[in-house]
């Protein structure tokens, strides 16, 4: 049975979509099957491996409306191993749809369930808010990565994200567990970036992983070129950084 990990973060510009992405490519190099579920509107995770999103009729929105399976919607990637179901714009108004829907916290989850067997692990790329797609996501999962920016303000919000872990913990999926906070954009030349780095290993001692994602101009490149990193620049930093990340993370299990 696939793990599904979900990668949220209520607040945008962490890194969300950039982890997502390279942790999955780089663990399907692996030689493990992988799926990326993409709930964010904005449909980042399809555009940064190359996928024609917007010529697309069967994506996530199909799914959470009932109209396709799941397994109707995955679409290949140039990543060998590596499979993604797509977002587009119309995901938008399915925030609005499932709000009158009986059970709609886990209209993913038992979505999920007829293809979670076919991968070994299954990423879920969330949007920047705590809204129905990211509940969605939180009851879906086994565990949620936290992608954490070393910037001013960093820790901000994340009690509220926290809050709402427990709640689904309690209330929708008691199995969920948090895979791991995940430091990215680090430029170690700042005071602050350092001084932040020291603050969220205190407070979620080993909970953070040992891998700090750089600062790193081909990251920030790479989706442009609809590439991950590896295939990109395999030589650059962050590109060592994400399989190393990658790493740890199929040592968790």
């Amino acid at each position: 049975m696939g793990r599904i990990i979900s990668v949220s973060n209520q607040k945008g510009g962490v890194g969300k979509t950039t982890t997502t992405v390279n942790i999955a490519a780089f663990i399907a190099e692996k030689g493990r099957r992988v799926l990326i579920v993409d709930i964010d509107p904005q449909a980042n995770a399809g555009y940064g491996l190359g996928v024609r999103v917007e010529e697309i009729t069967s994506t996530v929105y199909e799914v959470l409306t009932g109209e396709k399976t799941i397994a109707q919607c995955v679409q290949p990637t140039s990543v060998p191993n590596l499979s993604i179901v797509p977002s587009n714009i119309h995901l938008s108004g399915a925030q609005v749809e499932l709000l009158d829907l009986e059970g709609k916290e886990f209209t993913l989850r038992n979505a999920m369930q007829a293809i979670r067997d076919e991968y070994d692990y299954i990423f879920i790329d969330c949007p920047p808010s705590l809204g129905i797609l990211t509940l969605n996501s939180l009851v879906a999962a086994d565990s949620v990565l936290i992608p954490l920016q070393c910037e001013y303000y960093a820790l901000e919000g994340l009690s509220q994200l926290l809050r709402i872990i427990a709640m689904v913990q309690e209330r929708l999926n008691p199995r969920l567990a948090i895979e791991g906070v995940v430091l990215t954009m680090y430029d170690p030349r700042t005071n602050l970036a350092q001084q932040v780095v020291s603050d969220v290993r205190e407070f979620f001692k080993e909970k953070v992983f040992t891998t700090i994602i750089p600062r790193n101009v081909r990251l920030s490149e790479a989706p442009s070129f609809g590439k991950p990193i590896g295939m990109y620049d395999r030589h650059s930093t962050g590109s060592d950084s994400y399989e190393k990340l990658a790493l740890e993370v199929l040592a968790n299990g």
